[in-house]
């Protein structure tokens, strides 16, 4: 299995951590792609296939969960026309096939941007494009200001600030949500949570074939966490801790602009975990070298409006 050494700070014996990655397609444009709280190189499928034509990893000929197109697994068509692209995704510490530490300090932005530039150097990537969703954005941002040179172009999906900012708006919806997410032991439990969460009720509604977009997707959630497991306690734990401490600072941003790269602040208008208010005003602090693009779609906006994003 393709893993990447990272030699960071952790309480192991041997003071470091594995990540397990994979990388699609060919070619002399690199694009990193950096998920959030929860989730798997594989939540990037829409992008991957998008961007390079296909799922079949260069680490491995087989399709680990065994969904054959993207319209099995949610009736979407993607346009994969592009060439000369070759995209990594990976596991956060925490999470998936990755190493997980015990210790909530072992998890901030700033280590997992850490993570990501040793993986960069694992590569052999010099630069490479920065796509990062909702904690990934937040840990693509830490990357961007740690080292700017490296940084070609900083896609921020369904961001937020952290801190304060990581608070989802409280109604009676979300308060549900949380309580089912925290109390989730299965993967059905779990799926079903997600579902309410990532997307709008309309795209879960919609007909896919002779079913519900809804059942289509809660078959392969639940495939997908099986394949995975649940998440940890101490990865859970630790992810929300990195969310919880990030915080971009002043300084941060002035070295992010001063770079010199084009920025995409992209966002579900639905979101309901990531409010796009704290978006918008991440994206005025890093003007004029932002824009700001909000879509019709939810949290995994990238799923809904794959073609846009």
């Amino acid at each position: 299995m393709p893993y990447c050494y990272a030699g960071t700070r952790l309480a192991t014996a041997d003071n470091g951590i594995n990540l397990y990655y994979r990388t699609y397609g060919h070619g002399p444009t690199k694009v990193l792609l950096i998920i959030g709280l929860a989730g798997t190189h594989e939540s990037w499928r829409p992008q991957i296939e998008g961007l390079t034509g296909t799922f079949t990893s260069n680490n491995d000929e087989t399709d680990s969960i065994g969904w054959s197109s993207p319209e099995e697994r949610c009736g979407c068509s993607y346009q994969s026309s592009y060439h000369g692209i070759q995209v990594c995704a990976f596991d956060n510490r925490g999470m998936g096939r990755s190493s997980v530490p015990a210790k909530k300090s072992d998890y901030t932005s700033k280590i997992m941007a850490k993570d990501a530039i040793a993986l960069l150097d694992h590569l052999g990537w010099r630069k490479a494009h920065i796509f990062g969703h909702s904690m990934g954005a937040m840990i693509a941002c830490k990357l961007a200001a740690l080292v700017p040179d490296r940084v070609l172009s900083l896609a921020l999906l369904n961001v937020t600030g952290g801190g304060m900012e990581c608070f989802p708006k409280f109604d009676r919806q979300t308060l549900s949500i949380a309580y089912r997410f925290l109390k989730a032991k299965t993967p059905e439990e779990r799926a079903d949570v997600d579902l309410e969460t990532h997307y709008t009720k309309e795209y879960l509604e919609e007909n896919v074939g002779t079913s519900k977009r809804r059942t289509v997707l809660f078959q392969q959630y639940v495939k997908g966490i099986s394949a995975t497991g649940m998440q940890s306690n101490f990865g859970f734990e630790g992810q929300v801790y990195a969310c919880w401490t990030h915080k971009i600072t002043q300084t941060e941003v002035e070295l992010i602009k001063s770079a010199g790269f084009p920025i995409a602040v992209i966002h579900g208008r639905h979101d309901i975990i990531a409010q796009i208010y704290y978006a918008r005003r991440l994206a005025e602090r890093l003007q004029p070298m932002a824009r700001m693009v909000d879509l019709h779609g939810a949290h995994l906006v990238s799923h809904e409006r794959s073609e846009e994003v």
